[in-house]
């Protein structure tokens, strides 16, 4: 015999709805094609990174800008494009990874305020890290680069 005889054919009474998973992401944040853009103007957007050491290199044999915490190096590309690029160096010799890496940050935070405006148009500016540039200030570190921007435009 089987128990299937025995259930009712009809369900009795409402049920509650079944749970239906939810997509997952941040509901406080829109995601795709409807995210908001970041608050960053133009300029600050055409800022490009330097990653191919060829570009370092050529770097190495433009103008060179001496600063207490850091050596900064302009070389015009002679090229029609515009673009502002930008590039950091910090070797070993200044620290272990993590000093480094703030020192790198600090100098991302830099460039992205200042090269927009005082940086040289169609030009590759590389940021090279000195030993007594992770203890200085970074108000001292703003003074430097507009210094050396300054110096680099003339």
């Amino acid at each position: 015999m089987s128990d299937e005889a025995h259930l009712p054919a009809e369900q009795s009474g409402p049920q509650a709805a079944s749970r239906v998973p939810q997509p997952h992401g941040d509901r406080r944040r829109p995601q795709g094609a409807e995210r908001a853009s970041g608050p960053r103007s133009q300029e600050a957007q055409r800022l490009t990174v330097l990653t191919k050491r060829a570009d370092f290199v050529a770097a190495n044999s433009g103008t060179r800008i001496s600063t207490p915490g850091f050596l900064l190096l302009v070389r015009d590309r002679k090229d029609s494009d515009p673009a502002i690029r930008v590039g950091f160096t910090v070797t070993k010799k200044i620290g272990g990874a993590v000093v480094r890496n703030r020192m790198k940050r600090r100098f991302r935070a830099l460039a992205r305020e200042m090269l927009p405006s005082g940086g040289r148009r169609g030009a590759d500016h590389v940021m090279i890290g000195r030993a007594k540039g992770i203890e200085r200030e970074f108000a001292l570190l703003r003074a430097d680069l507009a210094g050396a921007l300054a110096r680099a435009q003339a």
